[in-house]
């Protein structure tokens, strides 16, 4: 198998070489931006109770009943900065209907960059990205016009991720914006831009996510009922008002594990950790539970159906015919898994499908055409059902559970017979072989179709019904052949006896008639190296008899009939011409010779052929009876006119 597979083997190496080194090094970016977001969460919760504390103090000294002067400067603080944005965005075109006016959305940050192409890292066109509190804004520069902008792309921050693209010189000042399933490559104007923009980008991102945990945490607070204004009408009767009905416990989304879980889905796709995405969102089901109703846990299931999308991308795109199909079945199992436990098996069963499909149909289009058609039948038949078989079985482990899946299990193996059925008829049919090569050929490959009992699958009446049409016209083929030869040894028969020469040509004779089943040919030969029948008889026996084996081989009962009828039509040919030479004869020892050649032909031959048809079939043949009684009539009465026909 190395020796087979070397090359592969190389490419695999170097494969995993190239992702053990981005794994490491995506690892590492990983490891110290969570030191840094946990940092500055820190930092920023200090800050806001040392703020909180100083507001209170100032509130309390104030004589003024009014509002507070820090608000108000926090009010026109926040105008400010939206009247900004508002002045910077009309600059931009098309970006009107995109972003809607709303009291808490801000400018933070705005600078030029020049986009590259992540593949050549070729430079690709001037920007201008907006950064405001809640999304990234990319626009591009409009020739001719200073100052002016078109909207190019908007980004929300909970979906994006930014990277720290290492110096190469001439290639520096670079970083990378990461939103799934893209990415874009970005250089600033110098590294302290290039700095500002991952500060920036970094700290309005943990400030994003902290006012929206703070939200969350806010609705999933239970609210208390307003209690109802007494009746004054209605009478006191002493006993105490009924309670309402408790209200049921929401559910808690402030757990951390729940604010992480989306970015954590980002990080699982992206390290292609596909079953740990999936136990994060049985995890999620399992807490929400029935009580997934409020809007925090709505807006939370948005989010996260929007993972569950990407998620099944990928496992999509894991399962697709352009990937690499060398690994087996068993390398669809990971992602076929995944998908089923997302409840998507009738997705998962077809792309499985079609994913053994080509791996099936590449297999045969990189097997060897052979010289010999034999062997490359044996090949074929090798290939193909040992994949069959393999795809069976690993299809029974991946939808075990799934009993409606195996109906389409069942159409995709009749569609790879045919497929099958084209390539073996293409090299044994279309190629005019022998009928004893197609023989063997169809032998292997019903052979090989049995295996697939093992697993309950039973593909033989498929490949009878797919073969029967290629059969028929090999069967009638050779029969025309054989017609055609009897025909011109007729023509030039003398009716005279066979002198083989040698006792070495008479012995090796009687083993020949042996194997084609006639028993007391030793009758018609003595001690010598004669024989009394003639030329033309004896090979209209062997090759009578051949034609016969072969046709057994490739017999199922859709072929009854059209065997049945070219024996006979074989038959009448050299009884026809026995006949007409018995009539038509005028000497007495030779009309002899050919009464003892029609009576080997009636009383031995054709009983052979009888009996070995039925033999094979399983069944008598009634018209190779009434073949046979009809000679009894030449027998006797030989001088009759009668045509046995």
């Amino acid at each position: 198998n190395v020796y087979q597979n070397y090359r592969q083997f190389i490419e695999t190496a170097r494969e995993i070489s190239y992702l053990e080194s981005e794994m490491y090094q995506l690892s590492h970016i990983l490891t110290e931006q969570k030191g840094i977001m946990e940092a500055v969460t820190q930092a920023l919760l200090l800050q806001g109770d040392r703020d909180e504390a100083a507001l209170g103090a100032r509130r309390a000294a104030a004589a003024d009943p009014f509002l507070p002067l820090s608000a108000k400067e926090a009010a026109a603080s926040e105008e400010g900065r939206q009247r900004t944005l508002t002045t910077l965005l009309e600059k931009v075109e098309g970006c009107g209907d995109l972003l809607p006016e709303s009291p808490g959305k801000y400018l933070v940050y705005n600078g030029d960059l020049l986009e590259y192409d992540a593949d050549h890292m070729a430079q690709i066109q001037r920007v201008h990205a907006f950064l405001m509190n809640d999304c990234l804004l990319v626009a591009t520069a409009l020739p001719n016009r200073r100052g002016a902008y078109r909207y190019d792309a908007l980004y929300p921050l909970d979906g994006l991720a930014v990277v720290n693209v290492k110096d190469n010189p001439p290639m520096k000042d670079m970083f990378k914006l990461l939103m799934f399933p893209e990415s874009r490559i970005f250089q600033a104007e110098n590294a302290k831009i290039k700095k500002e923009w991952l500060e920036v980008l970094e700290e309005t991102k943990r400030s994003r996510a902290l006012s929206e945990k703070r939200r969350l945490e806010q609705e999933a607070l239970p609210r208390p009922a307003p209690p109802e204004p007494p009746n004054p009408f209605e009478e006191d009767d002493g006993e105490g008002a009924e309670e309402p009905p408790a209200e049921e416990d929401a559910v808690d989304l402030s757990l951390e594990w729940i604010q992480e879980l989306p970015e954590d889905l980002d990080v699982c796709i992206a390290q292609r950790d596909f079953e740990g995405a999936v136990d994060l969102l049985d995890k999620l089901n399992e807490h929400l539970g029935a009580k997934a109703g409020s809007a925090a846990a709505a807006e939370l299931r948005a989010r996260v159906d929007e993972r569950v999308r990407q998620l099944t991308d990928v496992l999509v795109f894991e399962l697709s015919p352009g990937r690499s199909l060398r690994g087996g079945p068993r390398a669809t199992r990971r992602a076929v898994s995944q998908l089923v436990r997302l409840g998507q098996s009738s997705k998962a069963c077809e792309l499985f499908l079609r994913n053994r499909a080509g791996a099936v149909r590449t297999a045969i289009r990189q097997l060897r055409i052979e010289g010999a058609t034999l062997l490359y039948i044996h090949k074929l038949c090798h290939v193909f059902f040992t994949s069959l078989l393999e795809t069976a079985r690993e299809f029974e482990i991946d939808f075990a559970g799934n009993s409606g899946c195996y109906s389409a299990f069942v159409m995709w193996a009749r569609a790879s017979m045919r497929m099958f059925v084209d390539a073996f008829s293409k090299q044994v049919f279309d190629s005019k072989e022998s009928l004893s090569t197609a023989a063997e050929c169809v032998k292997v490959a019903k052979e090989h179709c049995k295996q697939l009992s093992e697993i309950g699958l039973d593909l033989t009446f498929i490949i009878h019904a797919l073969l029967v049409k290629d059969i028929k016209g090999a069967l009638q083929s050779y029969k025309d052949i054989i017609i055609e030869a009897t025909k011109h040894r007729n023509s030039e028969e003398m009716w005279r006896r066979m002198n083989l020469m040698t006792p070495e040509a008479l012995g090796k004779l009687r083993e020949e008639m042996r194997g084609c089943g006639v028993g007391n040919f030793d009758q018609y030969t003595g001690d010598d190296c004669w024989v009394n029948l003639s030329y033309t008889v004896v090979a209209f026996t062997k090759q009578t008899m051949a034609f016969l084996e072969e046709a057994l081989k490739l017999y199922f009962p859709e072929l009854h009939m059209v065997l049945l009828e070219s024996l006979v039509e074989i038959i009448l040919v050299a009884v026809q011409h026995v006949d007409y030479s018995l009539r038509c004869e005028q000497d007495p020892e030779k009309k002899a010779f050919i009464r003892q050649n029609a009576s080997f032909l009636y009383e031995t031959v054709l009983p052979v052929v009888e009996k070995r048809f039925e033999e094979g079939v399983g069944k008598p043949a009634k018209q190779l009876q009434d073949l046979r009684n009809a000679s009894r009539l030449m027998r006797v009465n030989p001088e009759s006119t009668t045509s046995v026909v």
